[in-house]
């Protein structure tokens, strides 16, 4: 049976141009975070697009289609779903809002993945969601002639189980111990998950809603404001072809997954650049005010916090207009003020 362990990661010599797509990745998410700080406003109506391009992408490369106009509607649960395919993509929309709001407390580990499966079909009535494949099942390719051949041969059902706590451990593991830049190992991952092939349905949406979990755990939050499943869809053929390279001899453990990595790499930093571009585009139209700037701070502040430190994190806003912005978040109750004078600080109201 192939076996997993993510240790061999560290001896890899990786080759330069992905070495450069991982300098420059980090390079963008020194200023993705600077925007989040800054520009909350701009970044919520991008979060708007992005969910709405992100369901309509993934299931559109599963064969899974609406038109864009219901789409924009499930997605905003102004509709309820009319068929199979609106209820798959209710579903799709249902975990990736969870992925969203909630990634920092799905641990990565068999049952949560279980979960994840069962809440995204559970909608269109399959009888296996939330479950492991009970069959086996086939990567197959149709020929020019109409022919169809056996492209690739995933894991049998019995093994199923024993390789995602496998692969889940592995990562988790390599995770803690930092040897390994995360933007590496993620794709990894990924490319296991998805030559395991561990559910009869659903397995390419999986993949791409547990990218979206992982970049987000490792703090690259792209994927939130610029569709990373728009950008799958755009280049499809490319991830099929990256795909197939890397799985070669994979049942042996001797593929090579630098294909692979080399293909999501570009992804996410094609996502970066558009999401810089899209930043100063939304920006000209809607500008996020002090209060706005102050309030996004307190929102992804843990603990308590002064008044210098708002000042510093937020160099955009004024200090009066900081100042103004901290005080009326108190009147609102959505901060409370503790302490006097120097001693002065300020927690989140937990009820907000």
């Amino acid at each position: 049976m192939r076996t997993f362990n993510y240790e061999q990661l560290t001896i890899i010599k990786w080759d330069s141009e992905i070495l450069s797509l991982v300098a420059k990745i980090h390079e963008y998410k020194g200023k993705q975070d600077l925007y989040i700080r800054q520009k909350p406003i701009e970044l919520d109506r991008l979060t708007e697009i992005a969910k709405i391009q992100s369901v309509e992408s993934s299931n559109k490369i599963e064969g899974i289609i609406t038109t864009a106009a219901r789409i924009k509607q499930l997605v905003q649960e102004k509709t309820t779903p009319r068929n199979r395919d609106e209820n798959e993509i209710v579903g799709y929309r249902d975990v990736l809002n969870t992925i969203h709001e909630s990634h920092e407390f799905i641990p990565v580990k068999p049952n949560y993945i279980l979960q994840l499966h069962r809440d995204m079909l559970t909608k269109a009535g399959l009888t296996m969601c939330g479950q492991f494949k009970n069959v086996s099942n086939y990567i197959q390719e149709t020929l020019d002639d109409g022919n169809t051949i056996v492209r690739f041969k995933p894991l049998e059902p019995s093994e199923t189980p024993f390789a995602i706590e496998t692969i889940c451990e592995s990562y988790n593991q390599i995770i803690a111990s930092e040897k390994v830049d995360s933007l590496l190992i993620i794709p990894v991952f990924i490319l296991d998950f998805l030559c395991i092939h561990p559910f009869n349905d659903g397995n390419g949406r999986m993949s791409r809603l547990l990218t979206l979990l992982l970049l987000y755990q490792n703090g690259y939050y792209v994927g939130k404001y610029i569709s990373i499943e728009k950008e799958i869809e755009k280049n499809k053929d490319l991830y099929y072809e990256a795909l197939q390279a890397s799985d070669i001899d994979w049942q042996k453990g001797k593929n090579d997954p630098t294909p692979f990595i080399r293909y999501m790499l570009k992804i996410i930093l094609a996502c970066y650049v558009e999401f810089e571009n899209r930043v100063q585009y939304v920006g000209s139209e809607t500008k996020s005010t002090a209060y706005d700037i102050v309030k996004a701070f307190v929102a992804n502040k843990i603990g308590k916090f002064v008044a210098s430190e708002v000042i510093s994190s937020c160099p955009s806003v004024g200090r009066t207009a900081i100042l103004n912005a901290i005080k009326k978040l108190v009147e609102e109750g959505i901060i409370i003020r503790q302490g006097n004078a120097k001693n002065t600080y300020y927690i989140k109201n937990p009820n907000f």
